[in-house]
């Protein structure tokens, strides 16, 4: 089982945590982190779980989500932050956006540098 795959059945897991931490931390407000969250956690999960099994396309596809997550959290977490420093209570999701988008990254050096 190859050290990409296991990190990224991890990440997958890690998103959803995330998306469930920022419903609950705003319930009324925060659904699309739930749903975004569930998504893209449940297809890095199983990009990893395709890795594992020798499905070497599952590489390209967890580099083209990754890509899509590292765009789609920079903007939410500028904005998150933007919002903070204008007085709203953003600091826990801003925080959090920027916790994936960190891990996001830290996902793509790991296809970047791993050959399996």
């Amino acid at each position: 089982m190859s050290f990409t795959a296991r990190w990224f059945l991890g990440f997958g897991i890690f998103l959803i945590f995330c998306g469930v931490a920022g419903y609950l931390s705003n319930p009324v407000g925060a659904k699309t982190a739930l749903i975004s969250g569930g998504t893209f956690g449940g297809l890095s999960a199983i990009w990893g779980l395709l890795m594992m099994k020798g499905f070497a396309w599952a590489k390209v596809a967890a580099w083209v989500s990754t890509l899509l997550l590292v765009a789609a959290f920079s903007w939410r977490s500028i904005a998150g932050w933007m919002a903070y420093a204008a007085g709203e209570p953003k600091l826990f999701a801003a925080s959090l956006i920027t916790l994936m988008l960190a891990a996001s990254l830290v996902s793509l050096a790991v296809l970047a540098r791993r050959k399996t």
